[in-house]
């Protein structure tokens, strides 16, 4: 086993404050102390094995990045694991990808989750705020960043892609999968068409997430070139609605939107069950879930790199 490296980031680093709708700016949807709290109480129930339970989707994800990142062929010295939880991503990285890895994570309890997860590479676990990434980063030092199912949580997600590419050196990777739009949509159907009928009126309860089509814009108005951006999805089948929604408790995904309902009423969710079998339900009586993903690389241009002629300015000297 590898140890592994704590660094203590100073507290007005570490904490996070408190968001109300007092506050609200124009990129603020989401109450970021309320996920750290979801997230640390995930981690914490049980000894953290109700959550290490329901790894599932991470791990299926991370494991799909890693064959991306495989894709590149390059090693590189390290790599930064961006909103890493306890090391979904970092686990699976050996020495033919780098060096080291960098873990950050901005719930302390889902990061130390578990103290003796055996790594193949150091890895260096630091306790911040992933939206405060270039308060713990210096601008131009990182070979390569990766994120796999957080950037769904940032509220400026143009300002984080800005961030990410700062951190990086020229010719840097940037690796990113997130939850995008159509994720648990047979969940949000279902609540949606029972709260009609049981109360007269809807609200969120699944939180929004990135259209795929705004991936690409995104990433080039951050800098970001030689664009690749696809979309895959991972399916679970669940006994019912009810096993779903305490898996994604347990997942600390919970929602977490600013002003969100904190109580549904029981007659709404029985209804809600009942419209999601009915709906979506599978042939041999279970449930599926649907997680939509996004994955995205892009790459920070090296000034040093070769540019491409400008077909009209030649010919203007030509003639």
């Amino acid at each position: 086993m590898i140890a592994s490296v704590r660094r203590t980031v100073p507290r007005s680093v570490r904490s996070l404050a408190s968001v109300s709708s007092s506050n609200v700016g124009p990129f603020t949807v989401f109450d970021r102390k309320a996920k750290q709290l979801q997230r640390d109480r995930a981690a914490a129930k049980d000894g953290g094995k109700s959550s290490a339970t329901v790894d599932y989707v991470r791990d299926e994800v991370a494991d799909r990045l890693l064959e991306r990142l495989e894709d590149i062929k390059r090693r590189f010295s390290t790599i930064l694991d961006l909103g890493s939880g306890p090391g979904h991503f970092a686990r699976l990285l050996g020495p033919e990808n780098a060096t080291r890895c960098i873990m950050i994570e901005s719930s302390e309890k889902t990061l130390y989750r578990d103290p003796d997860t055996t790594f193949q590479v150091p890895v260096e676990r630091i306790h911040a705020d992933e939206e405060e990434l270039l308060q713990v980063i210096e601008p131009n030092s990182q070979e390569a960043i990766v994120s796999c199912l957080s950037l769904q949580w940032i509220n400026d997600l143009p300002g984080m892609l800005v961030q990410i590419n700062k951190a990086l050196r020229p010719d840097g990777l940037f690796l990113g999968a997130m939850f995008g739009g159509e994720t648990l949509f047979e969940l949000r159907t279902s609540l949606q068409l029972a709260e009609v009928d049981r109360e007269g009126g809807i609200s969120p309860h699944v939180s929004p997430m990135t259209d795929t089509r705004d991936v690409s814009n995104l990433l080039g108005r951050a800098g970001f070139t030689l664009l690749t951006v696809d979309i895959d999805e991972v399916k679970v089948a669940y006994p019912s609605m009810w096993e779903l929604m305490d898996d994604l408790r347990d997942m600390g995904e919970s929602n977490a939107i600013i002003g969100r309902r904190h109580f549904i009423h029981r007659d709404t969710l029985t209804a809600a069950s009942a419209i999601y079998k009915e709906l979506h339900g599978n042939e041999d009586g279970t449930v599926p879930a649907t997680f939509q993903v996004i994955f995205m690389i892009g790459w920070k241009p090296d000034p040093s790199e070769a540019k491409p002629v400008d077909k009209k300015s030649t010919l203007q000297n030509v003639v």
